[in-house]
């Protein structure tokens, strides 16, 4: 039996967990955000951000040599590992110990990036959030969905959904299709829209926050941040999605007496995650 369930403060206070008094940062989780091509940075920027800003304690970027100084003098408090290669990923490699990992923002399609990632899920078992241009290269190679950890999170919007699971005349055959996705591949699907709908086993959860401020380019690389900060902090998977799906809108509900539609960025999504997160600590 399907259960069809909104995500309102009630469905999220529930799994919400405040920071312990004596946490510190080794106890808070380390996330690794893996992306970012020649021009395509800033996603890498905001997603680290976010990753930390949603209470991460370590966040690591790894990125092409391109981006070394740009993300090191964005963001400070995080750390950054580099490849080999100047302009794209050509190898992910890294002897971290992480608690989760965000993957695909910027990152381009080249062939060699394409056999990067490749390599790297064949050896990866660190929960893992994938977007962008990892979804694009997913798409290409549908056999490597079978070497994702259960439980991955993949974060389409509707043209990175049509890619992966093919056409549909409905919203309802999308709905379909999606549930039908993630059951084969025991995967966790964040379909962004309005609503964003989250498809796990025999469930659809429906967001009710959120606005059309988000349409901004940049705001699904923040999603991406902030639900691997929170698998990061032990969230399991689907509590990490719903609870950061409701945060990211929540954000622009917040904003909007600020800035209105029009002004509204990704980075101010960013910005707006501590008032978010404070409707919960009271």
């Amino acid at each position: 039996m399907e259960k069809h369930i909104l995500i309102d403060k009630g469905e999220v206070v529930k799994r919400f967990k405040d920071i312990s008094k004596d946490a510190h940062k080794g106890v808070q989780g380390h996330a690794l955000i893996v992306g970012g091509s020649y021009g395509k940075m800033g996603a890498v920027c905001l997603s680290a951000k976010a990753c930390l800003k949603s209470g991460a304690g370590l966040v690591t970027a790894y990125i092409p040599k391109c981006g070394y100084t740009i993300v090191q003098e964005a963001i400070p408090e995080i750390m950054v590992l580099t490849d080999d290669y100047n302009e794209h990923l050509i190898a992910i490699d890294h002897k971290l110990s992480l608690q989760a990992i965000g993957l695909g923002m910027g990152m381009g399609q080249d062939l060699d990036t394409h056999q990067a990632m490749f390599n790297f899920l064949r050896k990866n078992v660190v929960p893992l959030v994938i977007d962008a241009d990892g979804l694009n290269i997913l798409s290409d190679n549908k056999n490597w969905m079978e070497l994702l950890p259960k439980h991955t999170v993949l974060t389409p919007h509707q043209k990175e959904l049509e890619r992966l699971i093919g056409s549909w005349d409905s919203k309802l055959e999308m709905l379909e299709k999606v549930k039908d996705f993630a059951v084969e591949y025991d995967v966790i699907m964040v379909v962004k829209g309005a609503p964003t709908l989250i498809v796990s086993k025999n469930a659809v959860y429906e967001n009710t926050t959120g606005n059309q401020a988000l349409a901004t380019a940049g705001s699904g690389d923040v999603l991406t941040g902030i639900i691997t900060g929170l698998i990061a902090q032990h969230y399991h998977p689907i509590d990490a999605a719903i609870l950061g799906v409701y945060l990211h809108g929540l954000t622009a509900d917040l904003a909007l007496p600020e800035t209105g539609n029009h002004a509204f960025t990704a980075s101010d999504i960013i910005q707006f995650l501590g008032k978010a997160f404070l409707i919960f600590e009271h």
